[in-house]
């Protein structure tokens, strides 16, 4: 409630609570698609994901690797698998370790039902370069809290807050196009993304300029649908200091 208080100060708290109660739903139905995932065939699967998968023909086409660029939108599970069922490229996905092992094994092999390539954020900077060799896809949730020295700082939301640089500086090193996609519900258990060609030239845009169209494009499509959201993490968790105002990509 802290967190749709900073984002939509103009909406009643009556309003907010509803939005606090299709989270909720929302939250409970990713559990459960999830699990569902487990014995649901490819028909059905095919069935529950929809969304313009065509963009990505044509850049496959040039040889341009391509980075795409994502809120936490429900049901994130199912837009790695749509990726990778859909998509001309092999998809990278990066993902945190579950400390429990037995889980994260289970996990990893769901994940990878259709052949995304998963790597952890732990050990994604020695890995990558061996996975970038050849034309890629690598899709990332380039909404993540940094740390407050560490990340750049952008309004959202008409707050400021630290966002990771590493998808804007993956995009300017290896030079790939960059898409952003809006993923959500249709109803239950049925979904659709929204996919946008930002750029085929990422080094044409001022360093940090990326990152701030990027966070644009995720504040308007929360505000489109509030409930699609993530809002279960503590969005705003630390609060802007001068010292924190270096650009980052010099």
């Amino acid at each position: 409630m802290n967190n749709l208080s900073i984002a939509f100060p103009e909406k009643t708290q009556q309003e907010r609570i509803n939005i606090a109660k299709e989270f909720y739903h929302n939250f409970l139905d990713t559990f459960i698609e999830t699990l569902k995932f487990i014995s649901l065939s490819d028909k059905q699967f095919s069935k529950r994901v929809t969304g313009n998968f065509e963009i990505f023909n044509d850049l496959y086409k040039t040889g341009q690797s391509v980075q795409i660029h994502s809120g936490h939108f429900f049901n994130w599970e199912y837009m790695n698998w749509a990726l990778s069922k859909n998509l001309p490229y092999p998809l990278i996905g990066v993902y945190l370790e579950i400390p429990n092992k037995a889980l994260n094994r289970i996990m990893l092999k769901m994940r990878s039902r259709y052949n995304t390539i998963l790597v952890s954020t732990y050990s994604f900077k020695s890995k990558f370069h061996q996975l970038a060799k050849d034309s890629y896809a690598l899709g990332l949730a380039a909404d993540q809290n940094a740390q407050p020295a560490k990340g750049y700082w952008v309004e959202f939301f008409g707050k400021k807050t630290p966002f990771v640089t590493g998808p804007e500086k993956g995009a300017l090193k290896n030079n790939t196009a960059i898409v952003f996609v809006h993923f959500y519900k249709i109803k239950r258990g049925y979904y659709h993304a929204d996919f946008e060609l930002f750029t085929t030239e990422p080094t044409q845009f001022e360093g940090g300029e990326i990152t701030k169209k990027y966070v644009s494009y995720l504040e308007d499509c929360i505000r489109k649908k509030p409930a699609n959201y993530l809002w279960s993490h503590r969005r705003w968790k630390h609060e802007f200091k001068e010292e924190f105002g270096g650009n980052l990509f010099e």
